[in-house]
C-alpha cells in the first residue's frame, strides 16, 4: 500500500522546515517486523501459485484473508481510512490488473485471462508491527514487452535495495529506480510513492521512485525501515482514478508493474524483511 503525494501536501512545509519525523527501530523491533514480513512473503508465494487463467481476483482475496487470520495477524489494508478518498478500504488485498497501477479492488467479476498481469499488494499487522509487500504476476505467457516491463521493475527494486545503506541519502534510492527504468524505455509513476513503516503502516519518510528535489532527502541511518516500491508504466507516467475512487490507472491504457519490499537499514547493510 502506498501514499499518494497529493495526500501529504498539507504536511510538506513542516517536512521541509524540520525534516521528516523518522522513527528508528531497535534490533528487537526489527525482529518483530521480520516476522510480519515473512508472513507477507509466505502469503504472496501462495497467491502467486494460484494465479492462472479463470481465477478471479476475489478468489485471491478470500484466500489471503484466510491465511492472514489463520496466522493470528490482522490485515493492514482492510478498514484503512484514507482522508483523500473519504472512506475505508474494504479489502485485504489490492489486486491491480494490466493498466491498473495500484489499489485495484478484488472482484468476482474480474476473471484473469491468459496474457494478463496482476499486481498483488498485501500488508499485515503482527504483534504490533507491520509488513507490506507486492509482486506482479503474469497469467500464463505474456509478450516480450510485458515480460521486459516486469523484469525492469524487479531489477529497479533490487538496485534500490542496494542503496539502502547507512550514510547514503533517501534520493540515492529514488535515483537508482528512475535511472534504470528510464534507461529501459519505461516510465516511473510520480503520483504514488513508497513510505516508512513500523508500528504504523505509513510512516515518514515518503520514498519517491524518482528524484524529486522538492522532497526531503534525509541521511539513511541504522534502524530506519523503508517500504520501497517502484511502480512502472510501459507508456506514459501519468495516472487517473477510476470511478471507484480507489483504483489508479494509466492514462494511456498501457500496462503497469509494481513490486515492493520492506528494507531495514542496518550496520551490516540492507536487510530485506519481506523475504527469506
Amino acid at each position: 500500500m502506498i501514499l499518494r503525494l497529493a495526500y501529504n501536501r498539507l504536511r510538506s512545509f513542516a517536512r521541509h522546515v524540520a525534516g521528516p519525523m523518522i522513527v528508528r527501530k531497535t534490533p528487537a523491533e526489527l525482529e518483530k517486523m521480520r516476522r510480519a514480513g515473512l508472513l507477507v512473503y509466505q502469503i504472496l508465494q501462495q497467491l502467486r501459485a494460484m494465479v492462472q487463467e479463470g481465477v478471479t481476483t476475489m478468489d485471491l482475496e478470500e484466500a489471503a484473508e484466510r491465511m492472514v487470520r489463520d496466522a493470528g495477524a490482522r490485515p493492514a489494508f482492510k478498514g484503512y481510512f484514507v482522508p483523500a478518498v473519504g472512506m475505508r478500504y474494504p479489502y485485504v488485498l489490492c489486486t491491480s490488473v494490466n493498466d491498473e497501477i495500484v489499489h485495484g479492488m478484488p472482484s468476482r467479476k474480474r476473471v484473469l485471462k491468459k496474457g494478463d498481469i496482476v499486481s498483488i499488494d498485501i500488508g499485515v499487522e503482527l504483534e504490533g508491527y507491520y509488513g507490506d509487500s507486492a509482486i506482479t504476476v503474469p497469467v500464463g505467457e505474456v509478450n516480450g514487452e510485458v515480460r521486459r516491463l516486469l523484469e525492469t521493475t524487479q531489477e529497479a527494486l533490487e538496485l534500490a535495495i542496494r542503496e539502502a545503506r547507512v550514510g547514503n541519502r533517501l534520493l540515492d534510492i529514488s535515483r537508482a529506480i528512475e535511472q534504470h527504468v528510464t534507461r529501459n524505455g519505461f516510465s516511473v509513476v510520480r503520483d504514488y510513492v513508497g513510505h516508512g513503516i513500523g508500528t504504523r503502516l505509513h510512516e515518514e519518510p515518503q520514498v519517491p521512485n524518482y528524484v524529486d528535489h522538492h522532497s526531503a532527502n534525509p541521511r539513511l541511518k541504522e534502524g530506519m525501515v523503508l517500504a520501497i516500491e517502484p511502480m512502472v508504466n510501459a507508456g506514459r507516467p501519468e495516472s487517473r482514478l477510476a470511478p471507484d475512487r480507489w483504483t489508479a490507472l494509466t492514462v494511456d491504457g498501457s500496462y503497469s508493474a509494481h513490486f515492493e519490499h520492506c528494507v531495514a537499514i542496518t550496520a551490516e547493510g540492507p536487510w530485506v524483511l519481506t523475504r527469506p
